[in-house]
């Protein structure tokens, strides 16, 4: 199939419905509206429900009663609506719900500005909802990756009963690039457990985190902790570029993985050994990548548009082993290849102040 120019937001939700999502709930927000906008417009067309919440709380919530029906569902939403939606995410990861979340992040905290931004890592990785919960967190840097990811954020939310959330900043939603879609839907699942109703052959169902007696929680509680421990063993990605001689190791994700790229061509060009690490799974995060890459170089300069949330990640992979340095950006500004590069040889220069 031929490439066609898609802005990120619609080409997310293009590809949510060619892999058969059956359900939209969402609220308006800045930068992801486009993505409630298309669906409104498409889903519809092709055999979906699109409803448009009276609030984030209730886009969630409607998210796990399609979930819990057996529905293909997503929802979408940007910073201080993710942070809305906290609750009903840790209801649907304790009732085992699967449902995809589109993060498109703005700068923070509070209302912040409607910027990119990259300071929702934690809120993504860390979860705002009460309990031991994990949601699987995927991170694209482009839009044709944005697209796939959606579909394979739909077979994992299936395969593991979990909620899975596209981390996309601000730029990825907004900007436009030639895409190619996949348009063969994703097979239906079988879902015994789903709550649809009772038949001769299939007993009634109840979707529930409710658990008043303490031994049975905590049963449940170890009982999901075993999935995450499959999840984080068969599920890590990370893409590795120029490693295997790097006497500099730089670690970022989503757009400024792009910038990074760009400021390790002149530094390679200039005869500056340096490599990349892209992290595309953020939970599970790729701890053992990073350690594996990282034994023999200088340092490690961890890059985002935050001010340093996923170095914290990067420093527990590393350990002692070699110094973790930091360069960020917030509030919606964007770093320029150059300042990666200045801040390389900064530290290469012995300057660590």
């Amino acid at each position: 199939m031929s490439k066609q120019l898609m802005k990120g937001n619609e080409a997310i939700a293009q590809a949510a419905i060619n892999a058969g999502c059956e359900a939209f709930f969402g609220y308006p927000i800045t930068p992801q509206n486009e993505i409630g906008e298309y669906m409104a417009k498409y889903l519809a067309k092709n055999n979906g429900v699109f409803i448009q919440a009276e609030s984030e709380l209730a886009a969630i919530n409607m998210v796990y009663g399609a979930a819990a029906s057996g529905a293909r569902v997503m929802t979408s939403s940007s910073s201080p609506g993710i942070a809305l939606k906290q609750e009903g995410i840790s209801y649907m990861a304790g009732a085992e719900l699967p449902g995809l979340i589109v993060s498109v992040s703005r700068g923070g905290p509070g209302l912040g500005g409607i910027l990119p931004a990259q300071s929702d890592y934690n809120q993504a990785t860390r979860g705002g909802g009460n309990g031991d919960y994990h949601v699987i967190v995927l991170a694209p840097n482009g839009v044709q990756e944005a697209a796939d990811m959606m579909r394979q954020g739909f077979e994992l939310a299936e395969h593991y009963r979990n909620p899975v959330m596209v981390l996309a900043d601000g730029i990825i939603g907004q900007m436009m690039e030639p895409v190619e879609m996949n348009v063969r839907p994703l097979a239906k699942t079988d879902k015994p457990w789903a709550s649809d109703g009772k038949s001769g052959i299939r007993p009634r169902n109840v979707v529930n985190s409710l658990f008043l007696n303490p031994q049975d929680l905590e049963n449940h509680n170890i009982h999901l902790k075993a999935k995450y421990d499959s999840i984080e063993q068969n599920e890590v990605m990370a893409e590795v570029s120029q490693c295997e001689d790097a006497e500099v190791v730089l670690i970022a994700y989503g757009t400024p993985s792009r910038i990074v790229k760009s400021a390790i061509g002149q530094l390679r060009a200039e005869g500056v050994r340096v490599g990349l690490i892209r992290p595309k799974t953020l939970w599970p995060f790729p701890h053992e990548i990073i350690k594996a890459h990282t034994q023999t170089c200088k340092f490690i300069l961890t890059c985002e548009l935050s001010m340093g949330q996923m170095v914290n990640d990067v420093r527990l992979a590393v350990g002692n082993q070699v110094p973790v340095y930091f360069y960020g950006r917030t509030g919606g500004m964007i770093f320029e290849p150059s300042e990666i590069v200045g801040a390389v040889k900064k530290y290469l220069a012995g300057d660590t102040k």
